[in-house]
């Protein structure tokens, strides 16, 4: 993995950027072809390969307890993760092994998995436990019946899920520890929106529409096409300096904070965009539902501990509520204009210049992987 830089070593190279009227940029303009945000066949093949690569699924501030659970799907596909008496997170296909029926939905705390069709339960570790009636299904093996497992690892706040044969290790070699274990999930969200799933990826990806996406809310704190950019393994790290990060000039350079003086936009291949603003953390999971739709479930956990103090909730809430409704929502908008005009035909490619390194960066992993899963352009 390329090491990230620390923050004293990013603060130093804000600094750079500031005096210098300059940020970084890449090596390389990317022309991506518009077809890859509407086809159906290449959005079948971008959901195969999320399948044979560890698929980003939940965080784990989201299963803190035995028993708790998140249900939804991922590439198209029903899956539960859920926390199992030894503390082990597992994944299984979210189907009962009778009929089919999804064992659960969304997120909650279960004993056990029970089937809302015919009751048929299942322990927290998969194994078939109970049948009503079982004298009805003679010589019916319960051992061979359990939920039926698919891959889960967790790792440094991160619960990743593999449905099939891995053909790469995706973010797992090269995933940095970002989410740390005091901090607590404060809230959950989900949006649904019109829109291929790598545009709204792509908003997060770069600093250049600040000044003109974002004249009256991230504008006038941030600054415009200022940006520190750190490609590693499949992923991307970049940093949005806040213009209070001055305040840190006068500050000998080893006792510097980057507290509230910054955004870490870290994305996590392929679905996944964590923001870490001032006093919390927006961990977005995206499952793409087809070429124009995408549902977002978006959890929002705070950077320092709560421990039931209504004052520190009250002043996390209320950073999580200023992103949303402002500049996400502008983002959220753009994307969604962005998604209109592709039906006009007026471009053939869309072009990522030298200022969108992290986006020329993740369309170059996609290329990379796809012949992997059968694509060929």
């Amino acid at each position: 993995m390329s090491s990230l830089l620390s923050d004293l070593d990013v603060i130093d190279r804000v600094f750079e950027h500031i005096d210098r009227n300059s940020t970084d940029l890449g090596e390389d303009v990317w022309y991506e072809p518009t077809k890859n945000y509407s086809c159906p066949e290449r959005f079948q093949a971008e959901m195969k390969l999320f399948r044979h690569i560890p698929l980003p699924f939940c965080p784990s501030a989201a299963l803190p307890k035995v028993g708790d659970y998140v249900a939804r799907d991922a590439a198209g596909v029903p899956i539960i993760a859920i926390r199992g008496e030894d503390g082990v997170v597992r994944a299984f296909r979210n189907a009962c092994r009778h009929r089919g029926m999804k064992m659960a939905d969304g997120h909650g705390c279960a004993k056990a998995l029970v089937c809302g069709y015919h009751g048929w339960a299942y322990k927290l570790d998969g194994r078939l436990d109970y049948i009503p009636d079982a004298h009805g299904f003679p010589g019916f093996d319960k051992e061979k019946h359990g939920l039926v497992p698919v891959t889960a690892a967790e790792r440094h706040g991160l619960v990743f899920v593999t449905q099939e044969e891995p053909v790469s290790d995706g973010p797992l070699a090269d995933y940095p520890e970002v989410l740390k274990p005091h901090q607590e999930l404060v809230s959950i969200r989900e949006f649904d929106f019109e829109m291929n799933w790598k545009l709204f990826a792509e908003a997060g990806m770069e600093g250049y529409h600040i000044k003109v996406g974002h004249p009256k809310t991230f504008y006038p704190y941030g600054f415009d096409n200022l940006n520190v950019v750190e490609p590693f393994g499949p992923n991307s790290r970049v940093t949005f300096p806040f213009r209070r990060i001055e305040k840190l000039r006068d500050v000998p350079r080893e006792e510097r904070k980057i507290d509230g003086k910054l955004t870490y936009a870290y994305q996590i291949f392929p679905n996944l965009l964590m923001a870490k603003l001032s006093r919390h953390t927006t961990v977005q999971f995206a499952e793409p539902v087809s070429p124009s739709r995408t549902k977002y479930t978006n959890y929002y956990i705070s950077n320092d501990p709560i421990d039931g103090d209504a004052a520190a909730l009250a002043e996390v809430k209320k950073d999580i509520d200023y992103v949303s409704d402002t500049g996400v929502a502008e983002d959220r908008d753009i994307t969604m204009e962005i998604q209109k005009g592709l039906a006009s035909g007026a471009n053939e490619h869309f072009v990522y210049g030298h200022f969108e390194a992290a986006i020329v960066h993740f369309h170059k992993v996609m290329n990379e992987l796809m012949p992997k899963v059968g694509w060929e352009e």
